[in-house]
This record gives C-alpha cells, structure tokens and sequence, in this order.
C-alpha cells in the first residue's frame, strides 16, 4: 500500500497503525563509509583507475554465505599497475601528439599585409591543421577527426617608418591536454562480481535457504538515496558477473542458470509494477539482453527462477550476465533478495535444489537476553550468563528427509586465540524426530550452561570482545561454506538488544505520547547516559523535541519517573551518519542516575510525528517495548517484533574518574576550558597549569597536552574528562567537556 507524503514523495509503509508506525529507510547507516575521489580532474578520466577483469570458467556458484564481490584498491603504488597517458590532440597521419603548446581555433584565420610604399594589400590565409581529437571525458578512448586553424590573425604594415606586426587574437576551441589512467589486471577466480551497488548482508531475507543474501533496493554503494526525494521510479542496483567462459559448450549442452529469489523479507513489500529482471550479455551482438522479469508483491518464500541457455550467441567466451532491479529511487524500498545464483553444465530443467544442509543466520550473541552487557558488570557477576537456550536456524534443502549425525561444535576467541569449544552431538542438533524433513527450516536450541564462561578475569578493565564460530556438519556431501555461522560479543558500557543495525524505522504517532524500553542490568548501578540510533527516513524529524526519560519497574510496566528533562531544556533527534551510529544523550544537571536493576529508558515526545528510532527486525524483543498515549495511565505493548535501537549506558570506570579522588590541596579554583561544548578546539585558562590528560568514557587516555590548549577534532562526539595537572605534577582539578 503507498501513501502520498509532502513534496509529493511516495513512500511504502510495512504497517500503519492508529499509534505507532513500522517505516522503511531512506539510507542504509550500515554502508556508510568515506567516498574515495578518484580523479584528479573534473573535467577529464585524469588519474583514474580502469580495471580489466579476468575470467570464470563453469560451474559457477555463489550462495552468498560468504562476500565474493570484487574489491578494488585506490592506491598508486599497488604492485603490476600499468599507466598510460592519453592526449586530446595527436597528428592526423603518425597519430603523434601535438605540441604541448597547441591553441587552434575554428575560424578560419589569415594575415594581412599592407605595403603603404607600393599602396597594396595581400592577404594570405593559413592553412588549417587537420587533427585527431578525444574530448578526455569517456574512456576507452575512441578518437575522432576535426581540423582548426591558428587562433589569431596578424596585421603587417610595411611603411618608410619600420612597424612591428599587430597580433589579434581569436577564441581558442581546441587546446593540447593529457590525461593519465592506471591499469589493473584483476586475478581473483574466488571474486564473481564486478560491481557492488547491491548490499550483501545477513539481515534482511526472511527464513533465507542459506547464510547471506544480496539484497536490490534504492540505495546505493554507499548507504544513500539514488535520488532522495523524488516520485519516480528508475533502474537502480545492478550486480554484474566477469566475463565467463563459455566457448567449450554447445546449444545441444544442458548449460542452466538458476537462482533463488524473495521479495520484502524484512524490508519494504515491492509493488507489482516493481521488477527484479535478469539479463544476458551476447560478446557477439555486443548487447545486454532481458531473459527473465518478475514483479513485485508482498512477502513470499524464496522461490526459484530457471533459464536455460539454448542461443550460440552467448554460448561465448566473454559472455556475462546481471540482476537488475526496477523499483523507487528514494531510499530502501521495493526490495528484492537474491541467493543461490547457479550457472553450469550437464543440468537439467529439475535441477533447481541443492544439496546443501545449510545455517541460514548469524549468532547475534550468546548471553542471556542481551547482545552487549557492560564489561564492569559481567566482571562483577559473570556466573550462568551464558545462554542456555542458543538457537542455530539450519535448514535442510534436499529432496529427501535427512539428520545430522556428526555433530558440531562452537568455538570462542580473543584475539585470534581459542578460549573455550562445545560439542555438541548430532541429536542435538535433530529436530524431535531427530530426521530434517526436506525443504524445512528447524531451530535446534543448544544449551550452553556448566560449560564455557566468557573469562571475566581479564586484565582489561573497560572492554571485551570475543569472536566466536558455530559449526554443523551434514552426513551427506553439501558445499561446506554454509555449514558455519559467526557472530561477535563485545563487552564494553552499555545494555543492548540490538544488532547495531536498523532494518526500519519506529515511532509513536500521539502528542505527548512516551515510548518506554525495558532493561534488567546484571548488577545494581547508576547510568551515565542513554544512546539512540535514529535513522534517515522520508521525513526529517531532527527538529522535532523529545524529553529524555527514565523510569522504574512498576510489576512489569514503566512505573514512576527517575529522571526526565526539564520541558524547556527539550532534546532532539541526532542523525550520526556512519556505522553502529548511535548518538550518546547525557543527562542535564547531574552527571548520574542511579537506577534499580529493572528500569526503562525511553521518551516523552512533544510533537505527534514520530521520531524514527532504528528498529531491529531480526532480533525479538517485542516484549519490552511499551509506549503510552494517555500521560502513563496505561501501557501497551508494542505490535512489532523486533528491537529498538536504544542503548543505557553505565558508568564503567568513570566513577574513580569523576569522584574516587579528591584534588590537590593546590586546586586552582578560576581553572576554566572553553568554549564547552566545543567542535573540537578547546582552551584552559588558569593559574599553574602544567599540562592535561583527556579521557573518554571507557577510560581510554586519548591526548596529553602540555600547551594551554588541545583538540578532539579527529574524536567522537560525546563526554570526554579532562585531569589538569600543575608544572610539579599535582592535580589541580577534573573538568568535563562535551565534543559536539
């Protein structure tokens, strides 16, 4: 269903309901990265890089368990770079290039000669120069004939009295470049695709048949709208295979490619005048050709798309083939997913599965509940935190009803070393009558208790981040890559439910209305602050007003307010435009608020329009997310499945930072730093300042400054303390400042 938004802009909404909303994006924060310029010119190919792909040979799979598009390196001192250098003039005939000094014009010029002694006139026209000429815009650079002539005409007088010629001169049309590119050969068989406007990920396909997708929407490369915006609809992503060859088979060969695909999955549903199409590429026609179209609809299973290649026109070394998707250009809308992308020989019409026992997802965590705990807090009660009820989602994709008799394991590491490994049995991973049925998915639950515990002994006292890998295998030859799944726990100040990345965007749609979120923190303490991910979407809401609000447990429900802000000091949503972009909101006019174990962080808008948090369609915690339209009286579930992306933040070791130390005897009192907050540049004014250390909130030491001045330029916008010292080395006093 669409909806007409100001500005005209259509935009699909997943659900709409009378006080809430479920919205998709306009960005995708999980792309955000610095664009790397390449040219050097804007007005030629002047120092870019032109790459030239190698080929694949046949069978040719991806199920994108695993990112397999081709990387590209901007560096000028890569090894086996190979540059040329182009001009935009050469000689007609050698195909030289021109002096450097060239300057033609395209009106046909001559010179004058006026002898006053003999009373004439002559006048002799110059020849033209005829040329080759490539403007430098486009490459390959293709060249093309044109002539000009000496951009200038003289005007000679031979008198009694000697008198220099008089030069005037014309507009120049055609003047000598040079522009230079560098060439790469590719060589990675391992690598399929050329380009990366399609998003590889493992987050939005719903049940997917393996672990990763490739997902078609509106956005670009890098997270952004093609055209933010507009109303239209346009070709979009394109995921575009190298070269393959081809040459060895015939029409009357079984050459097949198939693939699996699903519209929606946790995105936006594409409408039916929405296409996924897929093309082929004759190296005889030279064209791009569609085979096969879809339309949009809303949510299905994966389905199979099947093309047999009969025509000897791609039956061609060089042959190549694409996915296109038709759909808006605005942001994550009309999406498509594709997986098990196929192309071989001696196939046949039925051959559409694979053998394959497969994971189909991440592990987002192995605690109880949470996917981040402050690493303070573990360290203070570490006992049976691990998850006893980790599921692992794998699906058997044969014909046939098969079980998993040799087992798994799953493995921890720091820093690259194994801290711990369960094994689990085969019958652990059955389903209850311990054979997969074919085609099916099954969440098989494993319990990770009297096991491994994340070692809270560690010398580090701020953070902790342990890799871990799940592995199952099948009794049966399947592709091996899927039989593995990864996931990362980290332990540094916050709580969270969330992934750190947003599939769409929540807000309660009610004046006055407070969104509510449930935590149960392993040990009592205080919290610092409270980090949101508010999210791009068709409506700018950043000028809109929240109050920051805490809460306590009221038998399962927000019950009084801890803290909220003052209603005439209001807060506003912060769009941090990068990866995991959560902004950190302190609390005004006190450094912390103490909090039982259970309590809710949240919000009171001010305004009806929703605020567009990050919601998390891949982790469920429904149960925890409460909102309220009438002043608290009542409390109401959230109708998602999902997690808000709002995180509280605890102290970790800012307590002994703040206030486990008194000053100095010497404290200078008229210390003072400013401006606070700043961009970035901060100054101290002072009596003895000798030098400062500044910390951030994990207690990391980021700068020392022995100058009356200092900068975070290149540092996260947050809190940050500054310990100012005298020139014997006492400490004078402990400031906060804020990087805005």
């Amino acid at each position: 269903m669409k909806y007409i938004l100001s500005f005209s802009l259509l935009i699909t909404f997943i659900c709409v309901q009378a006080q809430e909303m479920l919205i998709p994006l306009t960005h995708n924060p999980d792309l955000y990265r610095s664009k790397t310029e390449s040219k050097v010119l804007s007005n030629s190919f002047d120092s870019t890089f032109v790459y030239l792909s190698d080929s694949l040979t046949l069978p040719l799979f991806d199920d994108f368990s695993r990112n397999n598009f081709q990387t590209y390196s901007s560096s000028f001192s890569q090894p086996n770079l190979i540059e040329e250098v182009y001009y935009r003039l050469l000689e007609e005939t050698s195909s030289t290039p021109l002096p450097s000094n060239t300057e033609l014009g395209e009106v046909k010029t001559y010179r004058v000669t006026v002898n006053t002694l003999l009373n004439t006139t002559d006048t002799l026209y110059f020849d033209s120069i005829p040329f080759q000429i490539h403007n430098l815009l486009d490459y390959p650079v293709v060249y093309g004939s044109g002539f000009g002539y000496p951009n200038y005409f003289i005007f000679d007088t031979i008198s009694s009295t000697p008198n220099s010629p008089d030069t005037v001169f014309t507009t120049i049309t055609y003047q000598q470049d040079s522009a230079r590119i560098f060439i790469k050969q590719i060589n990675n068989p391992n690598q399929f695709w050329l380009d990366s406007n399609a998003y590889h990920n493992y987050r939005f396909a719903v049940n997917p048949i393996s672990l990763g997708v490739v997902t078609f929407d509106g956005l670009d490369d890098m997270g952004n709208a093609y055209n933010i915006g507009s109303a239209s609809t346009a070709i979009n992503d394109v995921l575009t295979s190298k070269p393959i060859k081809m040459g060895s088979f015939a029409a009357s060969d079984s050459v097949y490619f198939s693939f699996l695909y699903q519209p929606q999955g946790f995105g936006d549903a594409p409408e039916d005048s929405d296409s996924l199409f897929l093309e082929f590429w004759s190296p005889v026609d030279q064209l791009w050709q569609k085979v096969w179209r879809v339309g949009g609809s809303p949510l299905q299973d994966f389905r199979v798309g099947h093309v047999k290649i009969i025509e000897n026109k791609y039956l061609q070394d060089g042959f190549q083939f694409r996915f296109l998707n038709l759909g808006s250009v605005a942001g994550a809308f009309d999406q498509f997913h594709i997986d098990y992308v196929s192309l071989r020989p001696l196939s046949g019409y039925q051959d559409t599965l694979f053998k394959d026992f497969a994971i189909v997802y991440p592990i987002a965590t192995l605690l109880k509940d949470y996917t981040q705990v402050p690493w303070k807090h573990f360290r203070l009660s570490p006992t049976n935190k691990m998850d006893n009820s980790m599921q692992l989602v794998v699906r058997n994709n044969e014909t046939v009803a098969a079980n998993n008799s040799n087992g798994g394991s799953l493995k921890v590491l720091l820093d690259g070393t194994t801290e711990g490994v369960f094994n689990f049995s085969g019958a652990n991973l059955s389903s209850p009558d311990l054979d997969y049925a074919p085609r099916t998915h099954y969440s098989s639950v494993f319990d990770l208790s009297g096991g491994y515990e994340f070692d809270a002994t560690l010398s580090n006292d701020t953070l902790a981040i342990f890799d871990y890998v799940a592995e199952a295998s099948a009794q049966f030859p399947n592709f091996t890559q899927n039989d593995s799944t990864f996931g990362k726990q980290v332990f540094k100040a916050v709580y969270a439910y969330d992934d750190g990345t947003a599939e769409n965007a929540y807000g309660t749609t009610q004046t006055q209305s407070r969104l509510a979120y449930k935590f149960t923190s392993y040990v009592p303490d205080s919290l610092v602050a409270i980090q949101m991910a508010f999210v791009n979407t068709a409506e700018d809401v950043s000028n809109k007003l929240f109050l920051l609000t805490v809460w306590d447990d009221n038998n399962g429900v927000p019950g009084n307010v801890i803290y909220q802000d003052d209603f005439f000091d209001p807060r506003q949503p912060k769009y941090i435009g990068q990866p995991n972009g959560f902004y950190t909101y302190y609390f005004k006019g006190v450094d912390k608020v103490g909090v039982p174990q259970t309590f809710y962080i949240g919000w009171r808008q001010i305004d009806a329009e929703r605020l567009n948090i990050g919601f998390d369609s891949n982790i469920d915690n429904q149960d925890k997310i409460f909102f309220s339209i009438d002043n608290e009286t009542s409390w109401v579930n959230t109708s998602f499945k999902g997690s808000v992306m709002m995180r509280p933040m605890f102290s970790s070791v800012l307590d002994y930072q703040l206030i486990t130390s008194e000053p100095d005897e010497q404290l200078v009192s008229d210390i003072q730093i400013y401006p606070n907050p700043s961009a970035g540049l901060f100054k101290m004014s002072g009596n003895d300042i000798g030098y400062a250390d500044v910390f951030n909130l994990q207690g990391q030491h980021i700068l020392r400054s022995e100058e009356h001045e200092f900068n975070l330029y290149d540092q996260e916008i947050g809190l940050y303390l500054v310990h100012i010292y005298s020139t014997a080395g006492h400490k004078l006093s402990t400031k906060k400042i804020i990087k805005k």
